[in-house]
């Protein structure tokens, strides 16, 4: 896209035709870019409250995009880098720290996300990823303990498999019990490379 553009917001008539009816939100913006990094590149999408979405290439640009603007319900779909708006901003703020971060040279990502795609327990596992630190691992059964869920072992694995927002959301930090990787969105040879490109950047 290169241009700015009004979404139509769905209508009485045709609300109850929509992909996601009873989950759809309301943005201001919505706006996206996309980053070549070590592990591919990334889709960054950012509202004017922060990052909403990460998405890996073997996710699609295109589908990821669509299920954003129906999910979302944004008012504005902004393309051009050059409009001021508080997506954009967002989004330029994103796209260095991811640069910065693959560089080994960021340890905390600090740009504003936007949790719209999270609810219930499963925001409380992404909210509790964020407070594991760079460089280091845990387990899905220690965060379950940690959020007083013991039990919810395969919640918290359900959590981190579904993050929207991974590499900002750290879910490649958490593996299994036995020391194996465990699954991730972007494939077990991404997770690798995340874990591998901290470690390194603490020698």
């Amino acid at each position: 896209m290169t241009e700015m553009t009004k979404a139509s917001p769905p209508t009485t008539d045709t609300a109850h035709d929509e992909v996601h009816p009873a989950n759809a939100l309301h943005r201001d913006e919505l706006t996206s870019s996309v980053v070549s990094t070590p592990i591919g590149p990334l889709l960054v999408a950012t509202t004017e409250r922060g990052v909403v979405r990460v998405a890996f290439a073997t996710e699609g640009v295109e589908p990821v995009v669509t299920e954003l603007v129906d999910r979302l319900r944004p008012d504005l779909l902004i393309a051009d880098d050059e409009t001021k708006h508080e997506a954009v901003d967002h989004l330029a703020i994103a796209e260095a720290q991811l640069r910065e971060y693959f560089a080994g040279r960021l340890q905390a990502f600090t740009v504003p996300i936007d949790d719209a795609l999270s609810s219930g327990f499963y925001l409380e596992v992404r909210q509790a990823l964020r407070q594991v630190p760079f460089g280091t691992t845990t387990t899905y059964t220690a965060l379950a303990e940690r959020l007083g869920r013991p039990k919810a072992v395969r919640a918290v694995g359900t959590g981190c498999s579904g993050n929207p927002i991974p590499v900002i959301v750290p879910c490649h930090r958490v593996t299994r019990a036995d020391g194996s990787l465990g699954g991730y969105r972007g494939g077990a040879p991404a997770k690798a490379i995340l874990q591998a490109l901290e470690t390194d950047a603490l020698r």
